[in-house]
């Protein structure tokens, strides 16, 4: 029998579009109002788009980095609807056009600021999280990374290093077009929004899972339970090296319970072997309430 999945309600689907359009919108205030006034670009489609307006001769009316994005953008979500579905790619052409109308209507107002390092670095952070709220809600303001998705099925690279290695050639073309000292500015406006869209893609309250292999096993438990309030799953193991079985304790916590919890743990066990790992996200009611 197969299981009919439920479709998303339409007040969900309505706060992902809202979500969606605060920040394109918020992308296009870093592109109008702090990058393109100071020559700085980002990466991607965004940066193509941007560098391309800005060679464009001013008879060509109709080329602007609004209407650039979506044609740009458009071949690459067409050949990702097959490899990533059809929410995804109303999702970013949602974004793309908010992008493109959030930007012509910022057109005409002053931008904030003509120092390149406060463009960069506010730019950077304001652009990280209008596309960070539009990864987070279902939708992408940038073709490349689709275009990755594809050909790295075929290639020996990753999508991070296929995206890399695109920008490396588009932050080059920024250094011809514009100069050596815009393009360092576009590099680290790059590398400000990318560490932002991690954050608010992941959230503030980074979490770490935690796998500990002792003897002392039921004690260690217990004290994790009892002295830093967080519950623990004890998985079946077996040692490569004795073949012996083993209790292993799983445990997800957060970065500032880490000292504790292997302060907890060696004080039971000096000798107990500790992973700790970063985690991408955690969901759960009762993650959220420790007991101190």
């Amino acid at each position: 029998m197969v299981r009919q999945h439920k479709k998303e309600s339409t007040g969900h689907y309505i706060y992902r579009l809202i979500m969606i359009m605060i920040g394109a919108t918020l992308a296009a205030i870093s592109i109008e109002m702090f990058l393109i006034p100071n020559n700085i670009i980002d990466g991607g489609i965004i940066g193509v788009s941007l560098i391309v307006d800005y060679i464009a001769p001013d008879q060509w009316f109709f080329v602007n980095f609004g209407t650039l994005v979506i044609l740009f953008n458009l071949p690459f979500m067409y050949s990702g609807y097959k490899q990533i579905g059809k929410t995804f790619m109303v999702s970013s052409l949602f974004a793309i056009i908010c992008l493109a109308v959030a930007e012509g209507f910022l057109h005409a107002f002053d931008p904030f600021t003509n120092q390149a390092i406060l463009a960069a670095v506010f730019g950077g952070l304001i652009l990280g999280v209008g596309v960070g709220l539009v990864i987070r809600h279902g939708g992408s303001l940038d073709g490349t990374e689709i275009l990755g998705i594809i050909l790295t099925k075929k290639l020996p690279f990753s999508v991070g290093e296929f995206v890399m290695f695109i920008n490396v050639f588009i932050f080059g073309w920024a250094a011809f077009v514009f100069g050596a000292e815009e393009a360092m500015y576009s590099v680290m406006t790059y590398y400000i929004a990318f560490k932002t869209i991690d954050t608010v893609i992941q959230g503030l309250d980074e979490t770490k899972a935690v796998i500990i292999v002792s003897d002392e096993y039921k004690d260690v438990s217990d004290a994790i339970l009892q002295r830093l309030g967080r519950g623990t799953t004890k998985l079946k193991g077996k040692g490569g090296f004795t073949d012996q079985e083993k209790e292993v304790i799983y445990a997800v916590i957060t970065r500032l319970e880490v000292t504790k919890l292997k302060g907890i743990v060696y004080e039971i066990d000096p000798s107990a072997f500790i992973t700790i790992m970063n985690t991408q996200e955690t969901k759960g009611a009762k993650f959220k309430s420790p007991i101190h």
